[in-house]
């Protein structure tokens, strides 16, 4: 099979792990029969450094055309540090998501045998965890209306969603909980938010199309709690925009890094894999960033926009031998050898 794919290294470790990915992604092409083609494009601080616009019509050109896109991170100090800039690289992610119609974010969090107790929770509060999020993505207080107003001393961010953005978000969550465990859990923050009441009537009103899926409703800052007291009670969770960029963050880190934890963005259209970490612009061109969530979204990549489950298989294998044997970057190594992210991509590859 030939797999044409959109590489997008973005900024500070973005290069770094993304190189790697490319490597372990050879690797399994060479070994099952396929032939990859990358198509390298600019984005976020680099896109704006290069042309002025962190994501150029050539990049969403390039994206459009591909097959699927893998990512690595967008984000600069310089732009975080000043909030009068008026380009900002995490517009070119937002430009992104809304061109590409990635409405839904798959986030998935599950523990690696050999890590399990170097979680920051105990391990048996964390046995058994596999649970996935899925975040939408395009609506929400992200994409509302927002400004200043009396001179500046006030501000507003909104958050408007309609009716049909849920029920295609949930019907994600649907399905997806019908290959599981049949159970679906909806986050929201119905006794305050109007757009939180529009949520779950949308989703109870879904219910009588999918009887065999156990459907829970339960309050942002409660599932914020249980997340750390019992996460392997989760299976399939739905949430808002706001709501599930701070979940998965939480939850990343369950597995003992957030350097481990892989996402695919989907639309009706397009698939878009990435790590959930961000840019990291303190490791930049260190060569010690952990590529493993860069590595396991290409996993997805071959799961999900190819149907190879082979080929993803392979890869969560090799990550998970890589990891019991300790060939791992300076995140996970404590007192014991520390390889770089180019070792530990070569490690892997040559594993395969």
């Amino acid at each position: 099979m030939k797999l044409n794919i959109a590489l997008l290294a973005g900024d500070g470790i973005g290069p770094e792990v993304i190189d790697q990915a490319v490597k372990v992604s050879d690797a399994v092409a060479k070994k099952f029969g396929h032939e990859i083609s990358w198509t390298p494009a600019l984005t976020g601080a680099a896109a704006i450094d290069a042309v002025g616009n962190p994501y150029p019509d050539k990049t969403h050109e390039v994206c459009v055309s591909a097959d699927a896109v893998l990512f690595g991170a967008i984000g600069h100090p310089k732009y975080d540090n000043d909030p009068s800039a008026e380009v900002r690289p995490e517009q070119g992610l937002l430009e992104m998501r809304k061109k590409l119609g990635l409405f839904a974010n798959v986030r998935p969090t599950f523990t690696f045998p050999s890590l399990i107790d170097k979680s920051p929770l105990k391990r048996e509060r964390i046995e058994g965890t596999d649970l996935v999020f899925l975040r939408e993505l395009t609506g929400g207080i992200y994409f509302g209306e927002k400004g200043r107003r009396d001179g500046g001393e006030t501000a507003f961010d909104n958050c408007v969603y309609t009716r049909a953005e849920v029920k295609r978000l949930a019907k994600k969550g649907f399905e997806l909980a019908m290959t599981r465990s049949k159970k679906l859990c909806c986050v929201d923050k119905a006794n305050v938010l109007e757009t939180s009441r529009l949520w779950r009537e949308t989703v109870q009103a879904m219910e009588k199309e999918y009887p065999e899926v156990e459907v829970s409703y339960e309050f942002v800052d409660a599932v914020a709690m249980r997340l750390v007291q019992w996460p392997n009670s989760y299976d399939v969770l739905i949430t808002e925009n706001l709501f599930g960029d701070i979940l998965t963050d939480e939850a990343s880190v369950i597995s003992g890094s957030m350097g481990l934890m892989p996402s695919a963005s989907v639309g009706t259209d397009n698939l878009l894999f990435e790590p959930i970490h961000g840019s990291y612009p303190q490791a930049a061109g260190k060569n010690i960033a952990n590529p493993l969530a860069t590595i396991l979204s290409a996993a997805m990549m071959f799961d999900m926009a190819f149907g190879l489950k082979d080929e993803a298989e392979a890869i969560r294998t090799v990550v998970n031998k890589s990891l019991a044997k300790g060939v791992v970057t300076e995140d996970l190594a404590e007192n014991k050898k520390a390889y770089k992210t180019s070792e530990v991509g070569d490690w892997l590859a040559a594993n395969i």
